[in-house]
């Protein structure tokens, strides 16, 4: 959605949503919302009426979109997954990924400055023709450790609790992945910390001057 340049479209919100299941941001039908705000619900409150607004306004079906979520997958080198649905929820075919895409995924999204502003960001408000919002992220990481910079929450009933988030110090950034873990967050504080206490990043060239 980022990528295709179309951030600061309006977007009018279409039947699709009726078909959301799980959490959701509760857009209606109707509703004129930026697709950068359904960003904001998508990121920070796991919006799934938001997914599919998304995949239809980037994607003209969800179908479609869909595929293009897997062709882009493949294009980053993720060799275990299998998109269904926009969302990620479970479903008869499923959505299949291992903790090791996951965190490719996460590392090339974290090269577009809107996603890193989008997922570190722990309150947003707007308004909009017909609702006003206020949502605070649910990656409570974000409250909980200072170095901690971004990521996504997630829930499924065969995945359970998953999680995926980052954070950077000292020039090193960091991905965790968690799957069916019911600690997730102490976890991922832990994991940052030996990460941080064993490797540390240095400059080898200057990009400036090779």
């Amino acid at each position: 959605a980022i990528e295709s340049g179309k951030l600061d479209d309006v977007v009018e919100v279409d039947d699709s949503i009726l078909k959301a299941y799980g959490s959701g941001i509760y857009i209606e039908v109707g509703e004129h919302i930026t697709l950068r705000d359904l960003l904001y619900g998508l990121m920070l409150r796991s919006g799934n009426d938001a997914a599919n607004a998304i995949a239809v306004y980037v994607g003209g079906n969800i179908d479609n979109f869909v595929k293009m979520m897997n062709d882009k997958a493949k294009e980053i080198g993720m060799k275990n997954t299998t998109f269904n649905n926009p969302s990620g929820l479970d479903q008869e075919k499923g959505n299949y990924s291992s903790a090791y895409d996951m965190a490719l995924l996460m590392k090339y999204a974290y090269q577009l400055k809107e996603f890193r502003e989008i997922v570190s960001t722990k309150k947003y408000e707007l308004k909009t023709n017909m609702n006003y919002y206020l949502w605070n992220n649910k990656n409570k990481l974000l409250y909980m450790y200072k170095y901690a910079n971004g990521g996504k929450t997630g829930f499924t009933e065969k995945a359970r609790r998953t999680l995926v988030t980052t954070a950077s110090k000292n020039n090193t950034n960091l991905v965790a992945v968690t799957l069916n873990d019911g600690n997730d967050f102490l976890d991922h504080k832990a994991l940052f910390e030996e990460a941080f206490g064993e490797y540390n990043s240095y400059q080898i060239l200057n990009k400036d001057k090779v």
